[in-house]
C-alpha cells in the first residue's frame, strides 16, 4: 500500500518538478498549489515564503549530497597526490545517491542547480554556505591542491565556466543523446552523461 502523502510533501513535489521543468523565476506559487491540490495558506504555514520554499526543495537533496561529498573528499585528502580529475571523480557517488530522494534525482538535481545558477538566486547561495559551508572550503581546499598554479581568481572564473558546462550538458541532455543515437548509433542514459563531462571539466580546470 502506497503511502500517503503530507501536504507538505505535496506542496515539495509539486514545486520541485515545476521548478525542475521551468525555472524557479517562472514558477508562480498559483502553479504550485494547482499542482500540489492546496490552497495558498498551507504554502503559507509550512514555508512562510516563496524563497523558504526554494530552500526546502533543495534541501532534500542537499542535505543527501553534501555529507556524501565530504566523505569522499576526506577520502581523497589521505591520498599523496590530487588531481583535478580525482576531485570531480568524488562527485559520481554523491549523485547517485540522490536517487534516493527520486528516481531520476541527479538529473533532477542538477537541473535545479543549474536554474539556481542562471537565474542568481543568491539566497540559495546563502543557504548552502551558511549549511554546507565546511564542504565547501573543502573542496575548495582540495582543488587548490590538486591546481597549486591557479590565482584565486582564474579558479574563480573556471569554476564558473565548470558549473556553465555541467548546466549546458543538463539542459540539453535530452538532445545530446538523440542526435548521439542518431548520428553515430551511441545509446547514452542519462546519468551516463556525467561519466562523460567529468573528464572534459578537469581538462578545462587543468589548462594551461
Amino acid at each position: 500500500m502506497a503511502k500517503r502523502l503530507t501536504t507538505k510533501e505535496k506542496i515539495l513535489n509539486a514545486a520541485e518538478a515545476l521548478f525542475a521543468e521551468q525555472g524557479f523565476e517562472q514558477t508562480s506559487l498559483r502553479q504550485i498549489t494547482a499542482g500540489a491540490e492546496v490552497n495558498l495558506a498551507s504554502v503559507n504555514y509550512h514555508f512562510g515564503s516563496k524563497k523558504a520554499l526554494i530552500q526546502a526543495v533543495m534541501a532534500r537533496y542537499l542535505e543527501i549530497f553534501m555529507p556524501a561529498l565530504e566523505r569522499e573528499l576526506m577520502a581523497l585528502q589521505q591520498q599523496q597526490q590530487i588531481t583535478t580529475l580525482a576531485v570531480f571523480d568524488c562527485f559520481r557517488e554523491p549523485l547517485r545517491e540522490l536517487s534516493a530522494v527520486r528516481k531520476h534525482g541527479p538529473t533532477l538535481f542538477l537541473s535545479l542547480l543549474g536554474f539556481a545558477y542562471a537565474e542568481i538566486q543568491g539566497h540559495l547561495r546563502r543557504y548552502t554556505m551558511d549549511n554546507f559551508g565546511e564542504v565547501m572550503q573543502r573542496l575548495m581546499a582540495v582543488l587548490h591542491t590538486a591546481n597549486p598554479q591557479l590565482s584565486p581568481v582564474d579558479m574563480f572564473w573556471r569554476l564558473h565556466f565548470v558549473l556553465g558546462a555541467t548546466v549546458f550538458a543538463q539542459v540539453s541532455g535530452p538532445a545530446l543523446r538523440e542526435i548521439a543515437a542518431a548520428d553515430f548509433g551511441e545509446r547514452v542514459r542519462a546519468d551516463q552523461i556525467v561519466d562523460k563531462l567529468i573528464p572534459f571539466l578537469a581538462g578545462g580546470m587543468n589548462a594551461s
